[in-house]
């Protein structure tokens, strides 16, 4: 989570730097031809509304990057899955299966645990019946690489939950704007209005727009985890059988 939170802000860092420079170079001519655009509503917006927007856009590139970055994951996993069935299984050994693996497969991660485990059964331990030894030292690992497959999944739902009251929280800044205008003129003209007025309506857009792909990526990710989660419990609960069945107690 803060590898993904160091990613964002270093982004967000640059992407101000441009954004800032574009603005101050055609906020002047934006203002001319469109003064209820987006670009207008960044120039002509308070402290509070720019803040609004930037957490919205902090919100938006970290669920795109949690979204890329756990589908490359996910379909990493997959391939190694794969390759787990296709060589694991014919080894002569746990350890030589294990060994044909890559360094950084998770298959090959819950093989060394379960051999380690297995290892490891004696003095005090060895008082635990070896099944459910080997049983508890399989579900530790399992339990290891679910939680590594669930990083940033945190992260899309509280986007989804929350984007959309802070898009909210722009609106009601906006209203509040059209409203100490309406009370400084004593006119409710358009023209009078329709800037904080359209500022609350584009805010209330910009947070549906961020919280929506949030909650799709989420409940997607999701999907696409407990479909990995199959093929890894699967590979576990064989494993679990191979290593009663071939270690000497």
């Amino acid at each position: 989570m803060f590898k993904i939170l160091r990613h964002i802000v270093v982004s967000v860092g640059l992407l101000l730097g441009s954004l800032s420079f574009a603005i101050a170079a055609t906020a002047e001519t934006v203002l001319e031809e469109n003064p209820y655009g987006l670009l207008a509503l960044w120039a002509q917006g308070d402290a509070v509304a720019k803040m609004t927007l930037l957490i919205l856009l902090v919100m938006s590139m970290g669920s795109w990057y949690v979204i890329f970055t756990k589908y490359v994951e996910q379909s990493r996993m997959g391939k190694l899955s794969k390759v787990a069935q296709d060589n694991f299984w014919d080894a002569a050994t746990v350890r030589q299966g294990a060994d044909a693996l890559d360094k950084s497969s998770p298959y090959r991660f819950i093989a060394d645990k379960g051999l380690e485990g297995a290892a490891k059964h004696g003095g005090l331990l060895g008082a635990v019946d070896f099944n459910t030894w080997v049983t508890m030292t399989l579900q530790r690992a399992i339990g290891t690489v679910q939680s590594r497959l669930q990083g940033g999944l945190a992260f899309l739902a509280t986007v989804g939950s929350t984007a959309p009251f802070v898009g909210l929280f722009g609106t009601v800044w906006g209203i509040y704007h059209a409203l100490v205008k309406i009370g400084m003129t004593g006119q409710a003209s358009i023209d009078k209005v329709a800037g904080p007025v359209g500022e609350s309506l584009i805010m209330t857009a910009i947070g549906l727009a961020v919280a929506v792909p949030a909650v799709l990526g989420y409940n997607w990710l999701v999907r696409r985890n407990k479909a990995v989660m199959d093929d890894v419990n699967a590979f576990g609960s064989d494993l679990h059988a191979v290593l009663l069945a071939t270690t000497k107690r």
